[in-house]
């Protein structure tokens, strides 16, 4: 099938997800060669506007699953990428930027940069702004389904 005929799924998280995975695949494509994978530039980038962040809220912030997030905080700990420091409560760990997870993610910023760069050229700033807005609200309506039904119960 032709990628530019794609077909209207039935079922918008079906089409959210396709486009999710087209739009990964373009910034995997433009990271590959700072050694980042999309979702590790995402947690830096994450990190780097929200400061020190438990585990828990950093899931929260990316709407990203406890194992997939344990699993790739532990290889960017590895890496030295972030550190994980003692919270107010001793059994509370916060998470943030390594001066080489910094580093980073200041090296992949241009990379980043022109993956944005191609899809503001194919749509257009205003598009682009607008996907962003309508991508947004679409998370942050869909958590608070997810808050309204469990205390439902």
């Amino acid at each position: 099938m032709d990628r530019s005929s794609s077909p209207v799924l039935p079922c918008m998280c079906a089409n959210l997800r396709r486009a999710a995975r087209a739009v990964t695949q373009l910034y995997e494509e433009e990271l590959r060669s700072t050694g980042l994978r999309s979702s590790q530039f995402t947690i830096l980038q994450t990190l780097s506007i929200a400061g020190n962040v438990t585990q828990g809220r950093l899931g929260e912030l990316l709407a990203m699953d406890s194992t997939s997030l344990t699993r790739t905080l532990a290889i960017m700990s590895r890496h030295g990428w972030i550190e994980k420091r003692r919270g107010k409560d001793r059994r509370e760990w916060r998470l943030g930027l390594s001066k080489g997870g910094e580093n980073q993610l200041n090296a992949a910023l241009p990379y980043w940069e022109n993956a944005q760069s191609r899809l503001r050229q194919v749509f257009g700033r205003s598009q682009v702004s607008e996907l962003t807005r309508l991508t947004n609200d679409v998370t942050n309506a869909v958590a608070g389904l997810a808050v309204n039904q469990s205390g439902d119960a």
